[in-house]
């Protein structure tokens, strides 16, 4: 079995240092790219943070739910419908995907933070003979939006060589927050997928990563992240691999850790760390929070973010909704270390800022200083105190490790880059 690698639009940097599965065969790759949403560029602060309450409740949901079907006891109501804002999200990582035979492609949001893989928000789905309608409407609420739908069994082409046959797809009705955009295709735990489908409440589906697994078409259940920072809109410069690990995109080894077991972190990719600010100041205690693609900036809880602008200066800046520092701030910024599984792993000051080309995607001053740590909006202690978005894993790699239920970073070339 080979190990199949898809290009993507993007920057980032990790590693693992348990054994690990080796790329043994020539990679085959699938463009991937990277989207700035224009018209999510007013609130994306806020989007994140609808995210992060999102998880938090999808996760206590989920939780509540496992242990009911545990128990044989019925699924539990889900009660009123939580109402938050929606609001695009502002940069997107999407993948071009092939649906049915003949396939139609469809642009979908690579996302780790959520499990199903849908269509249609956009680009209407057309049937095909490979595509079968279940008994199922399928449905699944984000921070970002969400859609309602009907559930298909379907060939779903990711390469010409990455084919799933009878992969659970959604095939939206409607939908919201999802402009420019067809819909996701979801990498995050099976478990994510459980209360989606009704009637069929307590049914798990199987991901595209379990199916390319169960299917023979990857060695190892698992997705590896690779991103690198850039100042550009758009460049293709990252790769999603499935099925093992891509050794020329990580420097050292992989640190894999456990999925946390607080929760509800422990319902998506959860992990336990600490943060500290320069050589002493430590501004988070080890805590759980989730590793996620599909959040932009690196959020910390309000605590934390407190003692950063105490020890940094830095102000919220009104117009963007980013921390703001002087360029003499700037100079004396001083590194984040995020201790994992015994491993330290350090964002550089030039980390922490946001791509200064890039200050007018955001509404911002051309030479000002914007930072990509943002406040999660509650304090530490609520069992998803972090989330470790798209600009903190521009700079490591990642490892979404399903089989063995726990997730891996390590360093990459890039970890230190000036490219900011």
């Amino acid at each position: 079995m080979r190990v199949f690698a898809l290009v993507l639009i993007v920057p980032a940097v990790f590693a693992l240092n348990t054994p690990v599965v080796r790329v043994t065969d020539s990679l085959i790759s699938v463009p991937f790219a990277k989207r700035i949403s224009a018209g999510g560029v007013k609130n994306f602060v806020e989007a994140d943070r609808a995210r992060a309450r999102s998880f938090v409740e999808v996760g206590k949901r989920k939780a509540a739910v496992r242990a009911a079907v545990a128990a044989g006891l019925p699924v539990p109501d889900a009660g009123a419908a939580s109402s938050v804002p929606v609001t695009n999200s502002l940069v997107q990582y999407t993948a071009s995907v092939g649906v049915g035979s003949p396939a139609s492609q469809f642009n979908l949001v690579v996302d780790t933070g959520s499990s199903n893989t849908w269509v249609g928000a956009t680009k209407k789905f057309v049937q095909t003979s490979t595509s079968v309608k279940t008994k199922n409407s399928v449905s699944v609420t984000y921070g970002s939006g969400d859609f309602k739908g009907t559930e298909f069994t379907d060939r779903v082409t990711l390469s010409s060589a990455l084919v799933i046959n009878n992969q659970s797809i959604g095939v939206a009705s409607s939908s919201s927050g999802f402009e420019g955009v067809d819909g996701i295709i979801g990498i995050g735990p099976t478990d994510l997928t459980l209360d989606t489908l009704s009637p069929a409440t307590n049914t798990l589906i199987p991901t595209v990563t379990d199916n390319l697994f169960t299917q023979g078409a990857i060695p190892s259940q698992l997705v590896a992240v690779s991103f690198e920072p850039t100042n550009s809109e758009t460049i293709t410069n990252g790769e999603l691999t499935f099925g093992g690990t891509d050794s020329s995109k990580f420097t050292g080894s992989i640190t894999f850790v456990p999925i946390t077991s607080t929760s509800p972190a422990s319902e998506f990719w959860g992990i336990n760390q600490s943060v500290r600010y320069g050589t002493s100041t430590t501004i988070l205690s080890t805590t759980a929070g989730i590793v996620d693609t599909g959040t932009t900036l690196l959020l910390l809880a309000t605590n934390a973010i407190n003692a950063y602008t105490k020890a940094n200066g830095a102000v919220l800046d009104n117009t963007t909704g980013l921390l703001r520092l002087t360029t003499a701030q700037f100079a004396k910024l001083q590194s984040l270390f995020f201790t994992i599984g015994g491993t330290t792993f350090e964002l550089t000051a030039n980390a922490q800022a946001w791509p200064r080309n890039l200050n007018a995607d955001i509404g911002g001053t051309a030479n000002n200083v914007y930072l990509i740590v943002g406040d999660l909006g509650t304090d530490s202690g609520e069992g998803l105190d972090f989330i470790n978005g798209q600009t903190f894993l521009e700079r490591f790699y990642s490892v979404f490790d399903t089989g063995n239920k726990r997730v891996g970073l390590a360093t990459t070339p890039f970890t230190t880059a000036t490219t900011n």
